[in-house]
């Protein structure tokens, strides 16, 4: 009986270990989340400092930063079709599209390379800030509240792709789209910008309008 006892003992032990492990592993999508935040200081670096040069770190900060958003797009693709949609993954996607966002335009805006729209990117980055801020806080309100992790809607993610845009066209504007036309310095990038602008406040807008429950002060 002791020897029957001590096998199921160890059987249920060894069963435990199995399952704690399948719940602490990070799956597919949500590691290429993480690898997207770590990109952040890393794009940032080459659009502080002019490494090479100047055109090249421009180049290399794009090119990281378009690695980074087609990572967001794999990420939700493979959580969908490989049904590995998380808590986790709902709540850190979003933010690791703000961090990228959100650290790209205080890159620009504190790069001397962009001086010359300065006045601009830096209203720019606080609307963009200050909404990232609003939004990031009534999803931590629904997960405290009543445990409801709200995910990025359809309009959140036209206006993160609009973002993407615009920041890359800040980038590569003068030193490389722009190089041999005559247009005005820096016109895509306000119309981008303006577009970005529009769809950044737009979503803010609606997900105060369908999560004020949680906000409410009369509530």
């Amino acid at each position: 009986m002791d020897s029957q006892n001590k096998e199921i003992t160890e059987y249920s032990a060894k069963n435990d270990g199995g399952d704690n492990k399948k719940t602490t592993r990070i799956n597919l999508p949500n590691k290429l989340t993480i690898f997207r935040i770590i990109l952040v200081p890393v794009f940032m670096v080459f659009i502080l400092l002019p490494v090479p040069n100047e055109t090249w770190s421009k180049i290399f900060a794009s090119a990281l930063i378009l690695i980074a958003a087609l990572t967001d797009f794999i990420d939700g693709f493979l959580a969908r079709r490989l049904k590995l949609v998380t808590n986790f993954g709902k709540l850190m996607d979003p933010l690791a599209d703000k961090f990228m966002v959100v650290g790209a335009m205080i890159a620009i805006t504190a790069s001397d390379s962009f001086a010359d729209i300065r006045f601009l990117t830096v209203w720019v980055t606080t609307v963009v800030f200050f909404r990232e801020l609003a939004v990031t806080s009534i999803r931590l309100l629904a997960k405290s509240a009543d445990d409801n992790v709200i995910a990025a809607n359809f309009v959140a993610k036209l206006k993160t792709f609009s973002q993407i845009v615009c920041i890359m066209t800040v980038l590569l504007e003068e030193s490389v789209i722009t190089q041999n036309l005559s247009a005005p310095s820096y016109l895509f990038s306000y119309i981008t910008m303006a577009v970005m602008l529009i769809l950044t406040i737009y979503s803010g807008v609606v997900y105060f309008k369908t999560y004020w429950k949680y906000i409410d002060p009369e509530k």
